[in-house]
């Protein structure tokens, strides 16, 4: 997926400097990504822990990270996927709302595209409501629509806006491709709550933070993903066909120091890793001197490609690149 602020191509710089760290004690490890998004850094660590606590409070990242994370033992999807590909398009929710020929002029997918996703939705919530899938298989089918229809989304980079002539990717029809998992030894666990409370319920050895760094609101950004993994009733509202969303106080430069202090006291954990970059709310000294206060502190850094929603006038960025901050703390 096209997603803001994706650790996809920084992985391998954080495994990289967790293992520099942790050494030989990495694979008995209880690995936690506190703000998973769609679970990169999360799968990067799931074949050499014991366990992943993977977490966020966007549904739609709850789905992505409960097939790439919390499944881990072979599924038995036989005709499955084929079965979805082959549904006729309906006029569900998605078309109705999000497509032209709804009662709406939002462009966010084609009408067969919109037609398709519903049945597709609709299918697979009767499959789980009828009890002839499991829970399992019921969120691998799920990430794999989320993923799909991702690909063939009327828009730019996220959801905050639709385009007003469909791209050439938003005419082709959808295609359901599996969300394939990697398969482990050990079992998994992932949870869909504010991260403030849920550090004070579980415990563990590394913990991977990634929180919002600015003003950007995910669940804004990515409000169409909610709804197709939500599929409920509501009335989207303006011009975008919003849900109703949390605002994270990390998304908030006033309550953001706030939020990340008690969430450092609270945490379990001996290891703790910040990913955060040079233009966020936060800044580096003020990072350090927060996290000093409970133990041994030190700093990796590495330069990247900015993400390309970024380079805009309106934006006002000029830099190609940005820097990351890897914070490390010992508790």
């Amino acid at each position: 997926m096209n997603y803001i602020g994706s650790k996809h191509r920084l992985s391998n710089f954080i495994k990289t400097s967790v293992k520099g760290v942790v050494g030989n004690t990495l694979k008995n490890a209880v690995f936690c990504d506190l703000f998973a998004g769609t679970g990169i850094i999360g799968r990067t660590f799931k074949p050499f822990v014991q366990k992943v606590i993977s977490n966020d409070l966007e549904y739609y990242s709850y789905v992505l990270n409960r097939n790439y994370i919390g499944n881990h033992a072979a599924l038995d999807i036989s005709c499955l996927i084929k079965n979805l590909n082959e549904l006729k398009g309906k006029e569900g929710f998605i078309y109705t709302n999000y497509c032209t020929g709804g009662t709406c002029e939002r462009k966010y997918f084609s009408n067969q595209n919109g037609q398709l996703i519903d049945a597709i939705r609709i299918k697979i919530e009767y499959w789980r409501t009828s009890n002839k899938i499991t829970e399992d298989v019921y969120y691998f089918l799920l990430a794999s629509l989320l993923e799909s229809a991702d690909k063939v989304a009327n828009t730019a980079s996220v959801y905050a806006s639709y385009l007003k002539q469909l791209k050439k990717t938003a005419q082709r029809e959808l295609t359901v491709v599996p969300a394939n998992f990697q398969k482990t030894e050990n079992s998994h666990q992932v949870f869909n709550m504010d991260s403030n409370v849920l550090i004070k319920e579980i415990e563990g050895d590394i913990l991977y933070l990634d929180p919002p760094y600015n003003a950007r609101q995910y669940g804004s950004n990515y409000h169409i993903l909610n709804t197709i993994a939500k599929y409920d009733t509501f009335v989207p509202a303006g011009k975008t066909g919003l849900r109703p969303y949390k605002r994270s106080n990390y998304c908030k430069k006033r309550q953001v120091k706030t939020a990340f202090e008690e969430l450092i006291k609270e945490a379990k954990f001996k290891y703790i890793f910040l990913s955060y970059n040079n233009e966020g709310f936060m800044s580096e000294n003020q990072i350090k001197q927060i996290l000093q206060k409970y133990g041994r502190y030190d700093l990796a850094t590495t330069a990247y490609k900015r993400f390309k929603a970024d380079k805009t006038a309106s934006r006002n960025h000029k830099a190609i690149t940005t820097t990351e901050y890897l914070h490390i703390l010992e508790k």
